[in-house]
């Protein structure tokens, strides 16, 4: 029994187990987001037509409890959500794939009537938790719909989709100011714009005004998956202080990672305040030397990243343009931080206290 051939059996045994688990809890979350849909709209109708108050999904819920003994997921608070998805998307057309399409045609009544560019699959491959989210996080449509693909695609946690909204993944996607469009394969031009963010919200850390950059280097180490979580697709950790010796003399990258999409090692160089122009000097001979020692045949240039908490981007491009090798300079902030292009509007901590 312990023959290639029965081992091998015993792999394709449990990937298919696997795939068809996964399948049945992918067709039973959409099974839940349309009656949680059609619930909705049956709520919604009914309010309006009969001019209920305030008071009547508690008065539904608490019946439903009585008829349903034990039934879960309709409480007054859930009844609310049902109502405001199907409000949210009651004019919107999901759009399905080809194979969706016979299951969708024995559904057609739920009501979706304006196309946008969201897939069947993805929409229906994300929770009702993440679609409220999403809903009370983001008011306009084409950013709910770029979250819902993303969080589908990328199997993102709730926890995950709130830090990608928090830090504003869909304003600041693809505004990376780097010199990609010379320094990179056109293949990857595209795939590295999008895969690296203009800023990074480093919410789960615990950062002070008097912390150095070998502490802030620190903090992300001891926070790994985190970091990874929120850098984007394809990361993996390599080391901190990652040590490189030319005849002699040593040099250290402060994080390294390799991308599996765009197949190259990507360094991260930190630094503690404003960008300034030599940083990209010092990060362009470290992918010279990270290319000349230790790329592999098959992978392509190596890419850096200058991570700094403030920067001007017309400085960043007279920086970077001429040089070689792919580089981008991205910003790094926490929560308790109030965005640059907030600042001024929004009053400071001196002004509020004034008031109290």
């Amino acid at each position: 029994m312990n023959s290639k051939s029965y081992m091998q059996f015993i792999t394709d045994l449990k990937k298919s187990i696997v795939q068809s688990r996964y399948h049945a809890a992918r067709l039973a979350n959409r099974e839940q987001l349309l009656l949680y849909y059609r619930t909705g709209k049956m709520l919604s109708e009914k309010v309006a037509k009969e001019k209920w108050g305030a008071k009547a999904l508690d008065q539904i819920a608490t019946d439903l409890q009585k008829q349903l003994p034990g039934i879960k997921g309709f409480s007054s608070r859930n009844l609310h959500k049902m109502r405001q998805f199907s409000e949210a998307y009651e004019n919107v057309v999901i759009m399905p794939s080809v194979t969706a399409k016979l299951y969708q045609a024995d559904n057609e009544s739920i009501g979706f009537r304006q196309t946008v560019t969201a897939q069947f699959q993805e929409f229906f491959g994300i929770s009702f938790t993440h679609h409220i989210l999403i809903l009370n996080k983001c008011s306009d449509l084409a950013e709910r719909m770029f979250y819902i693909q993303l969080a589908a695609t990328e199997l993102w946690s709730v926890t995950v989709l709130e830090h990608k909204i928090d830090s504003r993944l869909y304003e600041k996607k693809g505004t990376l100011p780097n010199n990609f469009s010379n320094a990179i394969p056109s293949e990857l031009k595209s795939s590295a714009a999008q895969i690296f963010n203009d800023e990074y919200l480093m919410d789960y850390m615990n950062l002070g005004e008097e912390d150095s950059e070998r502490d802030v280097e620190d903090k992300i180490v001891l926070n790994i998956r985190n970091f990874i979580l929120r850098m984007g697709k394809g990361f993996s950790f390599i080391g901190n202080q990652f040590r490189m010796e030319l005849n002699g003399d040593e040099f250290f990258i402060d994080l390294l990672f390799f991308n599996r999409h765009l197949r190259c090692l990507v360094a991260f160089e930190l630094k503690k305040g404003k960008f300034k122009p030599e940083y990209a000097g010092q990060l362009n001979f470290y992918l010279n030397v990270l290319d000349e020692k230790f790329k592999l045949p098959a992978e392509n240039n190596s890419i850096g990243i200058i991570l700094c908490k403030e920067k001007n981007n017309t400085v960043v491009e007279f920086s970077v343009k001429s040089i070689e090798k792919g580089m981008g300079v991205a910003t790094f902030r926490t929560s308790k931080e109030i965005p640059q292009e907030m600042k001024g509007i929004l009053p400071d901590a001196k002004s509020i206290s004034a008031f109290l």
